[in-house]
């Protein structure tokens, strides 16, 4: 039987992939007592980076809104593998950190970090509110237009 999580998710349309593999010297989540802490993910779909460039410019505020919830779901998907497949057993969203790139006019990056921030609520309700830090940056791994990474609490 799904999970509350789970069925939220179904409810939502959301289909969380496998975890992606780190792309350096680095792993895709540290279990720490009852935190987990996830690295930042870039908007991965099918392996592909689906949304490149720099927000502002190439990439609409709404295409970043949208790279900012790919970059959620994998961090779910870091998530569900650090929990053995439950994520019923986050207890909160603590913080969130995004990334946005963007060029040194850009002062939206707030709006951009919405699509991850408002992913968060809508799949864990109350426990998905969190504290947040959205950091304007020159360039991403691979010309991704947004990364978030995350950090939760588990029962």
């Amino acid at each position: 039987m799904a999970g509350v999580v789970d069925a939220k998710l179904a409810e939502l349309g959301i289909t969380v992939p496998a975890a992606a593999a780190p792309l350096a010297n680095y792993i895709g989540y540290n279990v720490v007592g009852k935190l987990v802490v996830v690295s930042g993910q870039i908007p991965l779909v099918d392996g592909k980076i689906a949304v490149t460039g720099k927000v502002g410019g190439a990439v609409s505020i709404e295409q970043g809104q949208h790279a900012a919830r790919i970059c959620f779901v994998n961090l779910l998907a870091q998530l569900k593998a650090a929990t053995g497949g439950d994520l019923d057993r986050v207890k909160r969203v603590v913080r969130l950190g995004g990334f946005i790139a963007s060029g040194a006019d850009f002062t939206q990056h707030a709006m951009v970090m919405n699509g991850a921030s408002d992913m968060a609520v809508a799949v864990f309700g109350e426990k998905g509110k969190h504290a947040r830090t959205t950091i304007g940056v020159p360039a991403l791994p691979g010309d991704a237009a947004v990364e978030v990474e995350g950090m939760f609490e588990l029962e």
